[in-house]
C-alpha cells in the first residue's frame, strides 16, 4: 500500500467504518537517515486513531532506533511488515525476504518488543514458498516473545498476488490452543461476502482489507452493514463518487503539495469510476494531467455527462 494508505486516503477509509489504519510501510534504513519521504509518512492526525505506524528492515539496530523515532509521533500501534514481497525490499532481507531467516524475525519482533511500551504486531505471510509453511509455529514464537497481534496473508512469497489466496493455514494459526492474541486474515477479501466468510467460516479475529479498498473507501461500511443485516448496501452513487475523489485530491494537496498529490492519487481514479461505459477518454485525462484544477474539471465534466449511470 506505498503510496496509498496515506493520511488523506486514511481519513476518507475511517470516515466509512475502517476500525483501525495503518500508515504506509516506512523503511528503517530511511527513518535513521531522516529521508524526506520516510519521515514524512510519520504523519498521523487524532481523527485517526486507533492508527498504527507499519515499518520493515532487517537490521536490529535500525529497527530498534526506527521505534524510538516513530515513538516521537504517538502511534497506537507499532506495526512489522514481514510481508511485503517486491523484490527491492525482499532483496535486502526485509518485508517476506526474513521468512528465510525465521529465528532473525522472532528476535527482531522480541527486541521491539522490549523496547517500546507500545504495543508491537506483525503483518507477514504464510511462508516464503509452499514447502516452507510454518505459520502455525512461526505465529506461535511471535506471540511467545511478546507480538500483541498477527495479520497474515494468504499467500507465499513466490507467490506474490498470484492465484487465490489460502485461509486455511491461517485459520490453523487462529485454531491453535496455545494461541491468545488476535489473529487477522489478509488477501483476497474484496466483497461482503468474503469478509464474513473469513470471520464465521475460518474463525478469525478480523480482516486487514488492502486492494480492496483502492478507490473504494465504502468498502469497510458496505461490510459492516453487511454483517448487520445479510443486505448489501445500495450502490455508491456517482455524485458520492465524485464528491470523494475532489475532497481526496483536495486532502492530498493540501498535505503534499500539488505536484505529488496530483500524481499520487491518479491510481484511486480507476477503481471510483469503474463499471462506466465509454470512461477511457475522461479516465485518461485524470491520470496524465498535471494540473489540479484540470482534474477537478474532469471530475464535473464527469458528474455531468455521466450523470444517468447508474452502478450496480
Amino acid at each position: 500500500m506505498e503510496d496509498v494508505s496515506d493520511p488523506p486516503f486514511r481519513a476518507l477509509c475511517k470516515e466509512q467504518g475502517a476500525d483501525v489504519v495503518y500508515t504506509e510501510f516506512i523503511s528503517s534504513e530511511g527513518l535513521i537517515r531522516d529521508a524526506a519521504k520516510s519521515t514524512m509518512k510519520l504523519d498521523i492526525y487524532e481523527k485517526e486513531r486507533p492508527v498504527g505506524i507499519q515499518i520493515f528492515g532487517a537490521n536490529l539496530d535500525s529497527m530498534l532506533k526506527s521505534v524510538e523515532i516513530v515513538e516521537k509521533s504517538n502511534p497506537d500501534i507499532i506495526d512489522i511488515n514481514f510481508g511485503c514481497p517486491v523484490k527491492k525490499v525482499v532483496s535486502k532481507g526485509a518485508g517476506a525476504g526474513i521468512l528465510k531467516d525465521i529465528d532473525l524475525m522472532v528476535s527482531l519482533t522480541e527486541a521491539m518488543a522490549k523496547r517500546t511500551h507500545l504495543p508491537i504486531t506483525v503483518k507477514t505471510r504464510l511462508g516464503w514458498d509452499h514447502d516452507s509453511i510454518k505459520i502455525v509455529e512461526v505465529a506461535e514464537r511471535l506471540q511467545d516473545v511478546g507480538c500483541k497481534a498477527i495479520s497474515i496473508h494468504g499467500r507465499t512469497r513466490t507467490q506474490m498476488y498470484k492465484g487465490e489466496a489460502d485461509w486455511a493455514p491461517i485459520a490453523e494459526v487462529k485454531n491453535n490452543p496455545r494461541m491468545h492474541i488476535p489473529v487477522f486474515g489478509n488477501g483476497d477479501v474484496d466483497s461482503p461476502e468474503k469478509a464474513m466468510d473469513m470471520r464465521d467460516k475460518y474463525g478469525l479475529d478480523g480482516a486487514m482489507i488492502g486492494r480492496a479498498s483502492i478507490g473504494n473507501p465504502w468498502f469497510f461500511k458496505q461490510v459492516k452493514h453487511f454483517f448487520k443485516t445479510k443486505k448489501h448496501l445500495p450502490p455508491i452513487t456517482l455524485a458520492e463518487r465524485v464528491d470523494a475523489a475532489k475532497r481526496h485530491l483536495q486532502m492530498a494537496i493540501a498535505w503534499k503539495g500539488e505536484r505529488l498529490g496530483v500524481f499520487e492519487t491518479r491510481r484511486h481514479y480507476t477503481n471510483y469510476f469503474r463499471g462506466i461505459p465509454h470512461f477511457k477518454d475522461y479516465r485518461m485525462k485524470m491520470v496524465t494531467s498535471d494540473d489540479a484544477d484540470d482534474v477537478f474539471a474532469v471530475f464535473d465534466e464527469v458528474l455531468e455527462i455521466f450523470s444517468d449511470y447508474q452502478f450496480v
